[in-house]
C-alpha cells in the first residue's frame, strides 16, 4: 500500500537550486508544489491542502532555502492553495486575476466534500499580487516566467516556465499517474494549452500531481483528453448519456490512472463541447460530481 501520510512527502532536486516537493500517491488533494531557491528571494509554487501539510511543506523547503518570499497558485482549487495562510508572514502570494475571484467564491467549499479530513486551521489567504496574461520573477539569476494560456483544467491556469533551466510547472493541466480532471475548464482548451506547453521544448514537466517526468507526461495527458472525445463522439452517435457511456465503456485504456471515476465529468465537459459549450462553459458542478459519486459507488478517497 502507498504511504500517503505528509511524512512520506520528498523534495526532488530537478535542476540547480529547483524542486519539485512530491506528494504520493498523487490522489485526490495529494498535489505536489514546487520550489525556486536561486537568490535570497525564493518562490514557492502552490501549497497544501490541509494543515500538517503545509506546515510539513514549510518544514522541508526551509531545509535548503530561505522562507520563501514569493507564493504562486497555479489555480484556485483548496488542495493547492489552503495552506498559504502559512507562509504568509514573509510572502507575497502571486496569482492569475480570475484565480484570486474564484479562491474568494469557492472559500473552504472543498472540505465539505470530505468531511472526515483532518483539514486543520486552513483558511483562503487570497493572493495580494495578480496578472492576467503573464508575470516574470527574477530570482538571483533564475527567471521564472508566469503564463496563463487559456482555458485548461480550469479557467484560469498559471503554468511557470524556468527558460534556461528548462523546467516547466505545469499545476493540474498536466497530471502524472492520475486521471486528468476538467470539471470547471475544458477538454478540448487542455489539448491547445498543451500544444503550447509543447512548444517550450521541456525538459523537466513538474506536474499537479503525482511523480516528475519529462514532455512525455505532455502526450500521456493528451492522449486521455483525445480518448474522452473519441467516447463522447461515439456516445453522441449512440444516444447514450455521459453516466452511460462511463459505464459501458468500463476501465478502458486508461485503467491504471489514479481516480477514473473522473471520466464521468470530463465526459459531460466533452458532450457540452461537441454540442458546441465554449471552454469552460458554465456546468451544474454539483450534478456532475454527484454522478461521479454514482459511477464510483461512493465518495472517492481523499487521504489528505
Amino acid at each position: 500500500m502507498t504511504d500517503r501520510s505528509s511524512s512520506a512527502a520528498r523534495l526532488q532536486e530537478v535542476a540547480a537550486d529547483v524542486y519539485a516537493y512530491i506528494q504520493p500517491d498523487g490522489g485526490w488533494c495529494l498535489n505536489n508544489a514546487g520550489l525556486i531557491a536561486a537568490g535570497d528571494r525564493p518562490a514557492l509554487i502552490d501549497t497544501a491542502a490541509t494543515e500538517a501539510r503545509s506546515l510539513a511543506l514549510r518544514a522541508t523547503v526551509t531545509t535548503v532555502a530561505k522562507a520563501p518570499r514569493y507564493v504562486v497558485n497555479t489555480h484556485p482549487h483548496g488542495d493547492h492553495t489552503f495552506g498559504n495562510r502559512f507562509f504568509t508572514d514573509e510572502a507575497v502570494i502571486i496569482a492569475q486575476e480570475a484565480t484570486r475571484a474564484e479562491m474568494d467564491l469557492a472559500g473552504l467549499h472543498l472540505t465539505g466534500l470530505w468531511p472526515d479530513v483532518r483539514w486543520g486551521d486552513i483558511g483562503v489567504e487570497l493572493p495580494g499580487v495578480t496578472f492576467r496574461e503573464s508575470l516574470t520573477l527574477h530570482l538571483g539569476d533564475t527567471t521564472a516566467e508566469l503564463m496563463h494560456l487559456g482555458t485548461a483544467h480550469t479557467k484560469n491556469d498559471t503554468v511557470v516556465w524556468l527558460p534556461r533551466q528548462r523546467v516547466l510547472f505545469t499545476g493540474d493541466i498536466v497530471m502524472s499517474g492520475a486521471t486528468p480532471f476538467c470539471l470547471t475548464g475544458s477538454i478540448a482548451g487542455s489539448l491547445d494549452v498543451i500544444e503550447r506547453l509543447r512548444t517550450l521544448a521541456p525538459a523537466v514537466v513538474v506536474p499537479g500531481h503525482g511523480p516528475v517526468g519529462g514532455p512525455e507526461l505532455l502526450d500521456r495527458t493528451a492522449e486521455y483528453l483525445r480518448y474522452v472525445q473519441h467516447l463522447a463522439a461515439e456516445g453522441i452517435a449512440a444516444g447514450l448519456g455521459p453516466l452511460e457511456a462511463a459505464r459501458e465503456t468500463g476501465p478502458g485504456p486508461h485503467a491504471e490512472l489514479l481516480d477514473s471515476e473522473r471520466l464521468v465529468p470530463n465526459l459531460h465537459r466533452a458532450y457540452a463541447e461537441a454540442r458546441g459549450a465554449r471552454p469552460g462553459a458554465p456546468l451544474d458542478i454539483e450534478d456532475l460530481f454527484a454522478e461521479m459519486i454514482t459511477f464510483h459507488g461512493g465518495l472517492p478517497a481523499c487521504h489528505a
